[in-house]
């Protein structure tokens, strides 16, 4: 009995350790089997104290007195699918008549109380049929991607979702995307990652960095464009929309209109067109645009619609061509000038990490949803990562990228510089590595010896 104590006491003891210092260890050890325990013990009072049940019908009241029998009970929701995960559970729920998905998502909180989990969300799958995704631990405090992602051209992996899935910046689902961040947020983390996770790809890197490029220089092998000035910027993006109009020219040929052409043959975009004529895609990283916008002359006024200009029509033509666009900065607002929230418009993605104002929040998820505009000027200045993620559709999640260091940013970038292609519209502004600036930035054991 006393061997038997304890075992117990040590057994509880590494819960609590593994609890306080692993969470996702003890969630995987213990709190799995507990929390699937609590659930299905507890589900059918819960629903009920929650309000997510429904009265008997009419048929069975009758059939109970016919039989002489006892008032059937009201009904929960029906439990089609329950299957733990890494992080949490996942309940996909078979909503009763009368019932709403937005029932489940208003007593989200209730039950994320009720079960005690750290926190639940619902979508609807499908009519009548709703997933409730809850989470065990904080999966932001201490992001850990999961070993395997679902990859395919032009989506890559790159933060964790407050419920455990992983966030995908998807180029053909979102051609375009605005990224907000105040200094220490976490924008440039988010930046490299996403960097990370495009050199193993077949595309194309072109970079405007007006800090004189301390950001995406030390990247610059897996570029095939950089700019650092204001100036050089305005030339590459007039050689990007030269090179946006000759793929049209180049898809106009390839069409095939003829009537006898299936209608999934007929040519509308570049992925479209067949493998042997498909020009490389091309994702362009703005790392400043206020210091593309502002200006103090009447020469850099004309510079700067023409910047303007050479990105809202990147922006409104340039998917259909394999041009995305990916505008970061700490500030955006209208009094960056006319076509700013033009341009924006066209950005169907939005990030906001922490910012300053609020005026800046308004900017990324006014036009979206409120309720993410609230949530993103509540960041704490502790949690650097945090951020909201939002489309047009007015979804909207909470997100944290994992942590990773230029370092290994400029690793991944060197191991797969011979994934970089030469485009001749951009061979100007192909960036040189220079003696000095290998000096500046060692490149890494695994990188090709020239440049």
């Amino acid at each position: 009995m006393a061997a038997f104590t304890v075992a117990l006491v040590l057994v509880v003891a590494a819960a609590g350790l593994l609890r306080w210092r692993r969470p996702a260890w003890y969630w995987m050890t213990f709190g799995v089997t507990l929390a699937s325990l609590r659930v299905l013990v507890r589900y059918a009072s819960v629903m009920d104290a929650c309000g997510l049940t429904v009265p008997p019908s009419r048929w069975r009241l009758a059939l109970a007195r016919v039989t002489n029998r006892p008032v059937p009970d009201s009904r929960p929701p029906r439990i089609l699918r329950f299957r733990p995960t890494r992080t949490g559970l996942v309940l996909r729920l078979g909503l009763r008549p009368g019932q709403d998905a937005f029932d489940v998502a208003a007593a989200s909180d209730r039950l994320r109380h009720s079960f005690s989990m750290y926190g639940v969300t619902s979508r609807e799958v499908r009519s009548g049929v709703v997933e409730v995704r809850m989470t065990g631990y904080d999966v932001l405090k201490r992001v850990q991607m999961p070993a395997k992602v679902e990859t395919r051209p032009m989506r890559v992996p790159v933060a964790l979702r407050e419920d455990g899935s992983v966030h995908y910046r998807d180029y053909r689902a979102v051609p375009h995307a605005l990224t907000l961040g105040a200094t220490e947020s976490g924008k440039s983390v988010y930046q490299r990652n996403l960097v990370a996770g495009l050199a193993p790809m077949d595309v194309a890197l072109v970079g405007i960095d007006c800090k004189q490029g301390v950001e995406l220089f030390p990247l610059a092998r897996r570029f095939s464009a950089l700019a650092d000035t204001p100036d050089t910027a305005a030339e590459l993006l007039d050689a990007l929309v030269s090179r946006m109009e000759g793929i049209y020219q180049l898809i106009r040929a390839e069409q095939r209109i003829a009537s006898a052409v299936p209608d999934a043959e007929i040519a509308a975009d570049i992925w479209d067109l067949p493998d042997h004529l498909r020009p490389v895609p091309v994702v362009v990283l703005v790392d400043e645009v206020a210091e593309l916008a502002l200006f103090a002359s009447k020469d850099e006024e004309k510079r700067r619609d023409r910047i303007i200009t050479s990105l809202v029509r990147l922006a409104q033509l340039g998917r259909a061509a394999g041009i995305y666009l990916e505008i970061c900065g700490q500030r955006f607002g209208s009094e960056l000038g006319k076509g700013i929230t033009m341009l924006r418009a066209q950005l169907t993605g939005r990030t906001a990490h922490r910012v300053n104002d609020e005026t800046s929040a308004n900017m990324a998820f006014g036009d979206i949803s409120p309720d993410a505009v609230l949530a993103a000027i509540q960041i704490p200045a502790e949690l650097r990562g945090l951020a909201i993620a939002g489309d047009s559709t007015g979804g909207w999640h909470r997100i944290r990228a994992p942590h990773t260091s230029l370092r290994q940013a400029v690793n991944t970038c060197n191991r797969h510089a011979d994934r970089t292609p030469d485009l001749p519209e951009l061979a100007p502004f192909r960036p040189e590595l220079t003696a000095t600036a290998a000096t500046a930035v060692p490149l890494s054991k695994t990188a090709p010896a020239t440049a």
